[in-house]
C-alpha cells in the first residue's frame, strides 16, 4: 500500500468520525430547535410534524451520503462488463439467483436498461436470467436496504430483500420457462457487442474518487426528492389520525395490497424519496404488506422504465413482465400482512 493511500484512509477514517458524531447528535437537536428555538408545543400537530422533518432530514440525507459512497466504491468491483461475463453461460436455474444477486451491487438506472439487455442477450445470457437482473437491479436498491435497516432495524431490512430477491429470481424463471424470446424485437439479436478490452485494476485512490463521484451525482440529483418525501411523511406524521392508515392500508382492507401497487406504479420515485414516506405510513397503522408492495411498486416498477424497456421488448412480452412482476408483489403484501 502507498504513502498516499495510507493517507487517504486515515483522512477518510476521521471523517467517518465526525459522521458519526453528527448522526448521533440528531435526536437532540432536533428536539431542541423544535421546542426551544422556535418554539414550539410539544404534542401538537405541527411540533410533531416540524420534529419529524429536522430529524429525518439531515438522517436521511446523511445515510444517502454515506451508502453511495460506499456503493460506489463497491460498484468499481463489478463493471456492467464483468457482470455479463459472469453471467453468461450459466445454466437458467443458477443464473437467476445469480442474476438477482448482482443485480444489488451493479450500476442500473432505467437509462441503462436497454444497453444492459442488450449486452446480455447478445452475450447469450438467458432471457429470463437477464429479466432477473432487471428487476431485482432498481427494485432490491441498497440505497433503501441501509436506509429501512437505519429506520427500521435488521428485520425490515431482511424482509425487504428477501422477498425482493424472491420476485426477481422466481419472476424470471417463470418468464424463461414461457419462452418469449420471439418478443424481443428483432434488431436486439442483430446488435453485435464490441470487446472493451482488459481495464487497468482502479487503486485505492480510483475507487474512493468513484464513490465521491457517486455522491455528486446521485445525492447530489436526488435530495430535492429526498426533502419532498419527508416532507410528506412528516404531514402524514402530525396531522393523520392514528386509525385513518389503517382503514384504508390496514391488514382488514383486502382490497388494499393489489391498490397500493396500482397506485404505486405510477408513482415513479427513487429510494431514498419514498422510505420516509413508508415510515410515515407504518408509524399510522398501515399493515406492512401494504406499504411494503407500494414501496416496491414505486421503486421497483414505473412507467419511465415501461416506456424504455418498449424500445427492445415487444408489447406481449413487457406486459408479461410487469404482470409477473406486480403479480409477485402482491403475493409478498399478503403474505406479509398475513405472517406479521
Amino acid at each position: 500500500m502507498t504513502r498516499e493511500s495510507k493517507k487517504a484512509i486515515t483522512l477518510w477514517g476521521l471523517l467517518l468520525l465526525v459522521w458519526i458524531a453528527g448522526y448521533s447528535a440528531l435526536p437532540m437537536m432536533a428536539q431542541w430547535i423544535t421546542y426551544s428555538l422556535l418554539p414550539l408545543e410539544k404534542g401538537s400537530h405541527l411540533g410533531a410534524s416540524v420534529e419529524f422533518f429536522l430529524y429525518d432530514t439531515p438522517k436521511v440525507l446523511l445515510l444517502l451520503t454515506l451508502i453511495v459512497f460506499l456503493v460506489g466504491i463497491i460498484r468499481t468491483f463489478f463493471t456492467p462488463e464483468r457482470t455479463r461475463q459472469i453471467l453468461a453461460g450459466k445454466r437458467e436455474s443458477v443464473g437467476n439467483v445469480l442474476a438477482a444477486l448482482l443485480g444489488i451491487v451493479t450500476p442500473f438506472c432505467s437509462c441503462s436498461a436497454v444497453p444492459l439487455f442488450i449486452g446480455f442477450v447478445t452475450a447469450g445470457v438467458p432471457l429470463g436470467v437477464t429479466l432477473s437482473f432487471l428487476i431485482s437491479a432498481p427494485m432490491v436498491n441498497e440505497i433503501a436496504l441501509v436506509l429501512l435497516f437505519g429506520m427500521f432495524g435488521w428485520k425490515v431490512a431482511a424482509i425487504y430483500l428477501s422477498t425482493g430477491l424472491l420476485i426477481a429470481i422466481c419472476a424470471g424463471w417463470i418468464i424463461g420457462r414461457l419462452t418469449l424470446e420471439r418478443y424481443v424485437e428483432e434488431w436486439v439479436y442483430a446488435t453485435k457487442q464490441g470487446d472493451s478490452g482488459a481495464a487497468a485494476k482502479p487503486t485505492i485512490q480510483d475507487r474512493i474518487a468513484a464513490g465521491k463521484t457517486a455522491v455528486r451525482d446521485i445525492v447530489g440529483n436526488v435530495w430535492p426528492y429526498v426533502v419532498l418525501g419527508i416532507a410528506v411523511g412528516a404531514g402524514i406524521h402530525g396531522f393523520v389520525p392514528e386509525n385513518f392508515m389503517a382503514s384504508i392500508m390496514g391488514k382488514g382492507a383486502w382490497w388494499s395490497v393489489p391498490l397500493a401497487v396500482v397506485i404505486g406504479v405510477p408513482m415513479y420515485s427513487n429510494a431514498a424519496g419514498i422510505i420516509p414516506v413508508v415510515q410515515a405510513l407504518l408509524g399510522k397503522g398501515a399493515a406492512l404488506g401494504t406499504v411494503l408492495a407500494f414501496m416496491m411498486a414505486v421503486i421497483g416498477l414505473s412507467l419511465p422504465e415501461a416506456i424504455i424497456l418498449r424500445k427492445v421488448l415487444k408489447p406481449a412480452l413487457l406486459a408479461t413482465f410487469f404482470g409477473v412482476v406486480a403479480s409477485g408483489i402482491v403475493v409478498v403484501g399478503y403474505l406479509f400482512n398475513f405472517l406479521f
